[in-house]
């Protein structure tokens, strides 16, 4: 079934229906306080703490377990786009530490400044100006290309 088929959401739900059961069962059984969002073929993890060690290491198991999981159900994790953001509040200098996954077959990864996800551009205190910057900036260009364009037949 081919990406953009009306059925491909479909059944991509209904085939990850089960997994997404187990992982659900397996992050509670062994306790580790992460959610997992799953958009069709794309997946998030998502830890809350007040530490960034402790945020790491519930995104390293969480990761682990469920790579472990999707390679049990014949499925592949694209490590090379797996990414890492933080959110604070935290006021100056912002570092947090690196995450390495070179052990579960993942790259270390460090916190990203910004995160685009389904269209919209995120920083790390949900302020939305990289994103109005981005678009306005788009749709400025689009309309000095027009002027352009007018001209021709």
């Amino acid at each position: 079934m081919g990406q953009g088929s009306a059925l491909s959401s479909i059944l991509s739900a209904l085939y990850l229906l089960l997994f997404l059961h187990i992982l659900e069962k397996q992050l509670k059984n062994h306790k580790i306080p992460i959610s997992f969002l799953s958009f069709v073929n794309d997946g998030l993890l998502v830890a809350q703490s007040k530490f960034f060690q402790l945020s790491n290491f519930c995104l390293f198991c969480g990761y682990n377990v469920a790579s472990i999981l999707l390679s049990d159900f014949g499925l592949l994790v694209k490590h090379s786009k797996t990414k890492i953001f933080h959110f604070s509040r935290l006021i100056g200098s912002f570092n947090p530490s690196f995450l390495d996954l070179s052990s579960v077959g993942g790259p270390t990864l460090c916190s990203k400044e910004t995160w685009k996800y389904l269209g919209f551009i995120f920083n790390r205190k949900l302020l939305f100006h990289q994103h109005i910057n981005f678009y306005s900036n788009k749709s400025i260009s689009i309309v000095k290309c027009m002027k352009i364009l007018r001209n021709s037949v």
